[in-house]
């Protein structure tokens, strides 16, 4: 199903260049893994701390700068040599890290209604859990829609854009959020459903 992770390889064409200047500044891919995940958890404390609606102008900016991170991290990886076990293992965590300390603060907030958010963080870490198990089966790792951690950053966005400005808070965000925990939950379903699919009948008892 379609989703905003499709958009990817041309938003790594635009980063390229500035890849190959890090690269040459001997920037790591470790490093800027663990740069997004400052950054998330950066903007988390600020969103707890600060009470001001204003502060939600922040999201959109933030998930912005960690979904060019993450490209960032996954080209010095692939395309300069610095792919390692430990550099997975830190771009995995670092994700659902990442995801957790940017949304969860938000049920704390008098905007965003606690429950709703709260289990569709939880689903959150289950799709990109799925993703990887299925690397765990011999499939690849699945990164299929429709809400994936691209799409996830992109509604996020786009909340703390309209709240921050003054849009009005009230039950339609609760229904959008339950809509999001429906797409997480259809997203774990065609992760698992693809994984299985590239394995041999056979093999999938």
């Amino acid at each position: 199903m379609a989703s905003i992770y499709q958009l990817k390889p041309a938003f790594q064409s635009l980063l390229r260049p500035f890849v190959r200047t890090l690269a040459r500044a001997g920037v790591t891919a470790n490093q800027v893994t663990l740069a997004s995940v400052a950054l998330a958890m950066a903007t988390g404390l600020l969103l707890i701390v600060c009470h001001d609606r204003l502060v939600l102008l922040l999201l959109p900016l933030a998930l912005f700068l960690r979904m060019a991170l993450n490209a960032i991290d996954g080209m010095l990886a692939r395309e300069h040599g610095q792919a390692s076990k430990l550099g997975a293992i830190l771009n995995e965590l670092g994700d659902v890290v990442a995801d957790a300390a940017m949304y969860l603060p938000l049920a704390l907030r008098p905007e965003f209604p606690a429950l709703p958010l709260v289990v569709l963080v939880v689903l959150a870490i289950i799709v990109e859990m799925t993703g990887v198990i299925g690397v765990q089966i011999g499939a690849s790792r699945r990164y299929d829609g429709p809400f994936g951690k691209s799409d996830r950053a992109f509604v996020f966005g786009a909340l703390g854009l309209l709240l921050g400005l003054g849009v009005a808070a009230g039950s339609w965000l609760a229904w959008l959020l339950w809509l999001l925990v429906a797409l997480s939950a259809l997203t774990i379903a065609n992760r698992a459903r693809r994984a299985l699919g590239q394995i041999p009948s056979d093999e999938t008892a």
